[in-house]
């Protein structure tokens, strides 16, 4: 059995969307685990109704420590040998389940089976597709890229006993929860990445996530540490040159990226402050 756990606080917005797309899959081992914060604007009276009809469903409401604690809690409850996250507000593709659990057959415990992600930016504008075929610790830590990180968990799935081998997701960890708890993963489990696109990730204004790199500042530094702290259990040859490549990686990100945007604004974008730009110059050097 795969076990789906959808953490929910004031979802209203979405949570028919949600337990929809888990009816949807049409998969006949699967057990839908929703764990509401205790919600004040009708999440629970939709859960509720669904819940009633459909019997894979299962469910609580009551006040949690956040986003890590409820998942946690749905952890602690599922049945099933797989586990797979889906945030209220994301969503899988046709058939993900069944193809997962005809995948998992074959795959050691524990295993961690990740697939392509799509990114959006609107219901309507795809922005990106993320393909971790690169999955491994030491990519990670030399920079997250969309070859290298499963930026959402729609797209992965993995043994339950994973957890008993590297704990649970850090109840203090608000934003980089599953950042943290991959870094983990991937030193103890068997990845598998399949190129096949699984899971939808809903880049939604006022959302957590979308509020958090609205300040890319704060973002960075908030992975930085993580990256940071798992570095310095690397072999001193290796955690010196990984840290070289970081510091290269994110340099380069951050300025050029800043540059080029301030340039392409101010004089690609505006051709008539080149000239003067010159102008000032041409008197600068005569004087």
């Amino acid at each position: 059995m795969i076990s789906v756990i959808t953490p929910v606080y004031n979802g209203k917005r979405f949570i028919e969307a949600c337990i929809k797309v888990v009816i949807d899959q049409k998969c006949p081992h699967v057990e839908h685990i929703i764990v509401d914060g205790a919600s004040t604007d009708g999440t629970v009276a939709i859960i509720k109704q669904y819940a009633e009809r459909y019997p894979h469903i299962r469910w609580i409401s009551e006040k949690d420590l956040g986003q890590s604690d409820a998942m946690n809690k749905g952890i602690a409850i599922a049945k099933g040998e797989i586990i797979g996250l889906l945030n209220v507000d994301d969503f899988y593709e046709p058939n993900v389940l069944n193809r997962a659990l005809e995948l998992f057959k074959e795959l050691p415990v524990p295993s961690f089976l990740v697939g392509n992600c799509n990114v959006w930016k609107a219901e309507d504008k795809l922005d990106t597709v993320c393909k971790p075929a690169n999955f491994k610790l030491s990519n990670m830590l030399c920079g997250l890229g969309m070859d290298n990180f499963p930026t959402n968990p729609s797209a992965y799935f993995y043994h339950t006993s994973l957890h008993q081998q590297i704990g649970l997701y850090k109840i203090d960890e608000h934003y980089a929860m599953d950042l943290d708890f991959l870094l983990r993963v991937v030193q103890v489990a068997t990845v598998k990445y399949v190129d096949e696109t699984w899971g939808n990730w809903m880049r939604i204004e006022g959302t957590k996530t979308f509020t958090l790199w609205q300040s890319p500042k704060r973002a960075y530094k908030l992975v930085d540490k993580i990256l940071r702290y798992y570095r310095k259990d690397l072999p001193l040859i290796q955690r010196l040159l990984v840290t070289i490549y970081y510091e290269l990686y994110i340099y380069f990100h951050r300025y050029y990226q800043w540059r080029f945007k301030y340039y392409f604004q101010k004089y690609l974008m505006h051709p008539e402050n080149i000239f003067p730009k010159l102008s000032s110059k041409l008197i600068t050097k005569r004087e």
